[in-house]
């Protein structure tokens, strides 16, 4: 389709991602479906499109995409659409162009182009990584590399120092469990039930995805909400950790473990909305002014 677009002279100006999908269906089923449908917006080419070399295109992308991306997460984009939704912005890079050109001189074709917009978006995902925690930090690597498995000590202690943390502290925090020199990720149903962030003893946003997330399932979004009142600032970012752990859920086709960080999101608005509707009077006066 997107061949036939540039081919007919048309260049895309955006991308419109709409709440068209029914609830319920293949969603429920624990399918990761689409929940929006992505429409493009598109242009004619003006005639006078200037070239562009393999170079200045994938320079362009990295210039743009981080705040076409950031704009998609805060109008709470499902993870699952985000690589779709992520079309739109990129291409429009791209087809600004009359031509871009290999180093052979050859033009890039479509396909070349998607891939390198993909690239791109998991880029700027893994660098959106600078705004967790060391010790998140650290737990995003752990779980890229072996999920909620166990792993060898030596390398979780290995990558704790590269990540300025350190694999006693974690265990400390109730968030793995490290013997017999193997370590693992304590799952979600394995963490502390109580759990209180105003009293945490290491606070990390990975927990506090993870509980919001046992939250949501256990108590629906009315739980969520009033755990979110607890953590504060802390669960927006919390939010953007579900975007970067879905997409290593993706590549890894952990099916189940990424429906429930796209549940998160997709309930996000509600979550926020219950969140500030049950805070007392005088805090919600405070948000007011």
């Amino acid at each position: 389709m997107l061949e036939g677009l540039l081919g007919s002279g048309f260049s895309l100006h955006g991308t419109w991602p709409m709440r068209t999908e029914q609830p319920g269906g293949l969603r429920e089923a624990g399918r990761n479906s689409l929940a929006s449908s992505i429409v493009l917006a598109c242009r004619r080419r003006p005639e006078e499109a200037p070239l562009a070399t393999r170079r200045e295109f994938v320079n362009a992308l990295k210039g743009e995409i981080p705040s076409a991306l950031r704009n998609l997460q805060r109008g709470n984009i499902a993870p699952v659409d985000l690589a779709q939704a992520s079309i739109g912005p990129g291409m429009a890079v791209f087809s600004r162009y009359s031509k871009v050109v290999e180093a052979d001189g050859t033009a890039m074709r479509v396909r070349t182009a998607l891939a390198l917009i993909n690239q791109t978006v998991d880029e700027v995902l893994a660098e959106q990584e600078g705004e967790f925690d060391a010790d998140t930090r650290w737990i995003v690597a752990w779980f890229d590399q072996y999920g909620m498995n166990e792993g060898p000590f030596g390398v979780a202690e290995t990558l704790s120092k590269a990540k300025n943390t350190a694999v006693a502290g974690l265990q400390d925090a109730g968030i793995l469990i490290a013997k017999a020199g193997k370590v693992r990720l304590l799952r979600r149903e394995e963490l502390n039930g109580d759990w209180d962030p105003t009293a945490a003893y290491r606070l990390t946003v990975w927990e506090v995805a993870q509980q919001l997330i046992r939250a949501l399932e256990k108590d629906g979004e009315a739980g969520a909400g009033a755990l979110l009142r607890k953590v504060g600032a802390r669960g927006e970012t919390a939010r953007d950790l579900a975007y970067r752990l879905y997409t290593v859920c993706e590549r890894k086709k952990w099916s189940q473990e990424a429906l429930a960080y796209n549940s998160l999101v997709i309930a996000w608005p509600e979550i926020v909305r219950l969140a500030r509707s049950e805070r007392p009077r005088e805090e919600q006066i405070g948000l007011d002014v």
